[in-house]
Order: structure tokens, then sequence, then C-alpha cells
């Protein structure tokens, strides 16, 4: 598998191509915002490896251009700041994992064979999952309702495919968690909040015609209402 590593320093850079090519990955390394984007556009790489903090820009504004233009593979940040916004910022960004530096090579190399092995379920699963009249189309993000449509970042359509899996069954914040981010290790169970919060705006236009919605079960945690008639996301006893 090819991999774009994009990271400015150039012994950390050295660390990870020598690394990763003993790990049997075929690897390329570039140090600039505008050399990312290039060389994803020449050749679509299996996954990249990105810094945060760049010479020309952040790595951030790269994960977003690269989800922007239909990019599909794993995403996995290289930062030092290791605060929780800096992490839910780059998961909101539409990167798959945050790892901080310093960071165990080992450790590293298991996340991404992690995400790897995921696109690679997800693929064989299919590409389109239903719920009623929802549509979630896990290639391309999308979500159909109607005449309406979606799009979604990796994350926000990776926890709406566990809701849709499963519709009218409470998940709780642990739960969920364990799902999406048990391989990063240490994640608060707030972030699940955060994407809630942000899957609920993308799909507010859907739960306003009476399409389906994600509700507050309290003491319990949330649930995919499919019936399109819990269209508030106020809690329930």
């Amino acid at each position: 598998m090819n991999l774009v590593v994009v990271e400015d320093d150039v012994d950390i850079g050295s660390f990870l191509s020598r690394g990763l090519e003993a790990e049997g990955f075929d690897v390329t390394v570039v140090e600039t915002a505008a050399a990312a984007l290039e060389r994803t556009a020449a050749e679509v790489p299996s996954a990249v490896l990105l810094d945060i903090m760049l010479p020309d820009g952040s790595g951030l504004d790269v994960c977003r251009e690269l989800r922007g233009q239909g990019y599909r593979g794993p995403i996995i940040c290289l930062s030092a700041r290791d605060e929780v916004h800096d992490r839910a910022e780059g998961l909101a960004a539409g990167a798959d994992d945050y790892i901080v530096k310093p960071f165990v090579f080992d450790e590293l190399v298991a996340r991404l064979r992690a995400q790897l092995l995921r696109c690679e379920t997800n693929a064989r699963e299919g590409d389109k999952i239903r719920a009623g009249r929802l549509v979630l189309d896990r290639t391309t993000r999308q979500v159909h309702y109607q005449d309406l449509q979606v799009r979604l970042t990796v994350r926000e359509a990776e926890l709406l495919a566990v809701f849709m899996q499963e519709p009218n069954r409470p998940f709780s914040r642990s739960e969920i968690v364990d799902r999406l981010w048990a391989e990063q290790g240490g994640v608060s169970p707030n972030v699940v909040d955060v994407y809630v919060g942000y899957l609920r705006g993308k799909l507010a236009g859907i739960a306003r015609v009476g399409g389906p919605s994600i509700t507050t079960i309290r003491s319990r945690g949330f649930m995919f209402d499919a019936s399109g008639k819990g269209s508030s996301p106020e809690s329930r006893r």
C-alpha cells in the first residue's frame, strides 16, 4: 500500500519513511501543504499521515481539501498539540485518527492498519445503508431523504451508520466511543456529544420535514428515531 507522509521535520519524516517501508508500505514524504495536495492528486494514496503544523499552512486545511475533493482513504493527523479541543478539531476536519507526538511507532502502525482494515470492511459490507426512506451512501458520505441531500464528514457518516444499523435502540456514550474511537484510547465520552451535535445540525432539514432524527434518551444516551416522530432532540425519560 502506498502512503503519503506530510511532515516538515526532516528527521521525523525520515524515521517514518524507514519504519513504514520496513513494515511493507511504499512511502512518499512531502514537507508542505502544497506538495501534499499535488502528490495526492497525482496518485491517490492508500492513506495519509498528516502533520498539523506545516510551513505553508495548516494540515487541517489540507485534510478539509482532501475530503472536499472526495478522498476516502484514512487520514491520520500527527501533532504535538494534545488538548481535547485540538483532537476534536482534527476529527471535525475529516481525519480518522489523531496521534500526539511523541508517539510510539508500533502504536502508530497498529492504528494505521486498523484504519486501513476499517476501509476494507466498509467496502465489503456495501456502500449504502437504509433506514426507512433515509439512505446513507458510505462511499460518498451523502445522506438522501426524499429530495433532500446532505454531505457528511467521515466521522459523522460513521456515527450515523452506527445509529442506522440499529434504529430505535439507545446507545450510551461509552458504547459509541468503543465503536468509533477504541483504537485511539483515552477519548472522552464528551466527543460523542460534539459529533451528535454536528450530525443533528446536518440532519436538521430532514427532521423538519418529518424525517428521522437523533433523540437524547435521558440517562441512557442517544437513539436514532427512524419513525420521524421524534424530530425534536429534547430528552426523554
